[in-house]
């Protein structure tokens, strides 16, 4: 890691935070200035701030235009990246085209994961020595290291051969750290998880809705497990998930009856959630502050709107403008054709402006379809404090239980009773007949029904489709992991991925 950036984390860790990972009742922690780190985390109240700051990096999915969830949507044969002009986001840009370079690749993705581990690493030095109820230790230190892992997983899905750190060293260290194997990665994030799930709540009050619960660190597990290949391990985590197809689970989630009603603003910590981010627009987000850890509004709302957008009659939807990044590519717009999803998924601006109904400009590489999964109505934009389209509060889910479904139908091989009908209760939420179970069932159910939250790319590249689907876009082998961003590689003896 740069020594630049472990300075920020560092400085980081003495501040409290406020936190957009959990419900706004769970945000309201009041910033009190900044200690230094030996007089910090000396009560219960410290040691939540600390928790506070290791959740705040969950922000990196929808928050900022450095999203998680734009970005990899744009790698991915569903969508483009879009925006106003070829030079709009240059990260963005040379990944949508498979020419991303080491200069191109944006130092966020992989400095704010980091910045979130050496937050978890402190933390978790201090923990044992922090007068509080040992039962409530147990839970933090639980939170903590599922945090950990799920920052770790994102970075090895991302980047492949990654330092491993965890505990926090000297600035000077962090120069001579080198690159672990992925095998010792994921053990770190198995050894993580694992340790975590026994004490973390089964359930959480209202106020304290977005913090990792048992089944959201199983959940978590299951996919590190399926990323792996270790199908059983995953089948056996995921089904502790999943319960009965279609029915309650142990923890009291369930499939929503209306998949419409996922993409409700105001819908937050639903009986589908598994993990979650959450937004508010109760932060007064800036210019100043956008993208750098302090802002909690979902960028992705910003983002995916269609620009210069005008209402012309009642039969089209009444939206503020957006930036029209992930335009929908015309395949995936076939694909949805007749599914009970696609009005939730997809909007149909070529069809409105046909009618008469709305106006809007198009953008580059438009297509005339955009996601509709996360554009606001103009009821979703804030009045209060703070610039309106850096404000918006739509949460974003990380793991949702039709998710889960069809990883451990996956998992299970795509034979069987049990894949049968996990892949059936998805299909039978939208109205949809049972198909006969295959993995190529699941693969196609899940381009459907997890169409722009982020997925995709990845899933292509762990099942080893992703030179079939995204040649034409100019993927390589290589493009299985990103380039660790140049600045990274400055004064330390990290290695660049092969091939950049």
């Amino acid at each position: 890691m740069k020594t630049h950036t472990v300075k920020l984390v560092v400085a980081a860790l003495a501040v409290v935070f406020t936190m957009n990972s959990c419900s706004e009742e769970f945000l309201e922690v009041p910033v009190k200035g900044s200690n230094l780190e030996s007089n910090y985390y000396k009560n219960e109240t410290e040691a939540f701030a600390g928790l506070v700051a290791t959740y705040d990096v969950m922000r990196k999915y929808s928050g900022g235009f450095e999203n998680m969830v734009t970005f990899f949507n744009a790698g991915s044969d569903d969508f483009r990246a879009g925006g106003g002009n070829a030079s709009d986001g240059v990260g963005i840009q040379s990944f949508d085209d498979f020419i991303i370079t080491p200069t191109t690749m944006p130092q966020s993705y992989w400095g704010d994961f980091y910045q979130g581990i050496a937050r978890a690493n402190f933390l978790l030095t201090k923990l044992p020595d922090v007068p509080m109820a040992e039962d409530l230790k147990a839970q933090y230190t639980a939170e903590t290291k599922a945090l950990r892992a799920l920052y770790y997983f994102n970075l090895v899905k991302m980047f492949g051969n990654i330092p491993l750190i965890t505990e926090p060293l000297a600035t000077s260290e962090f120069l001579n750290v080198p690159q672990a194997e992925p095998a010792a990665v994921y053990a770190q994030i198995e050894e993580d998880l694992l340790a975590a799930i026994p004490n973390l709540p089964g359930n959480l009050p209202a106020d304290q809705a977005g913090r990792i619960t048992k089944g959201g660190a199983q959940a978590i597990l299951g996919k590190v497990y399926l990323f792996q290949g270790k199908n059983q391990e995953a089948a056996d985590q995921l089904r502790e998930v999943n319960g009965t197809p279609g029915e309650t689970n142990q923890y009291g989630n369930r499939l929503l009856e209306s998949f419409d009603a996922l993409w409700e603003t105001d819908n937050k910590f639903n009986a589908e959630s598994l993990v979650e981010v959450a937004h508010t627009n109760a932060s007064n987000s800036h210019w100043g502050i956008w993208g750098n850890g302090m802002d909690e509004g979902n960028s992705i709302n910003t983002m995916v709107g269609p620009r210069s957008y005008s209402q012309v009659t009642e039969e089209a939807p009444d939206l503020p403008s957006g930036w029209s990044f992930n335009p929908v590519e015309p395949e995936l717009y076939d694909l949805l054709q007749g599914d009970p999803r696609f009005d939730a998924t997809i909007l149909d601006m070529e069809a409105l402006v046909a009618a008469g109904a709305a106006v809007y400009l198009p953008g580059y590489e438009d297509t005339g379809y955009f996601l509709n999964k996360y554009i606001p109505t103009r009821a979703d934009v804030t009045t209060g404090a703070g610039e309106p389209i850096l404000n918006y509060r739509q949460n974003h889910y990380v793991i949702r239980l039709a998710d889960t479904y069809l990883m451990e139908a996956e998992a299970l091989g795509g034979t069987g009773e049990r894949a049968q009908a996990l892949l059936d209760a998805v299909r039978a939420r939208v109205g949809l007949p049972s198909v006969p179970v295959s993995l190529q069932a699941i693969y196609r159910e899940r381009r459907l029904e997890l169409a722009g939250e982020g997925h995709r790319f990845f899933d292509l590249v762990r099942t080893g489709r992703a030179a079939e689907f995204l040649a034409d876009e100019g993927f390589t082998a290589k493009n299985e992991v990103l380039p660790i961003p140049f600045r990274e590689l400055e004064n330390t003896i990290i290695e660049q991925n092969p091939g950049y």
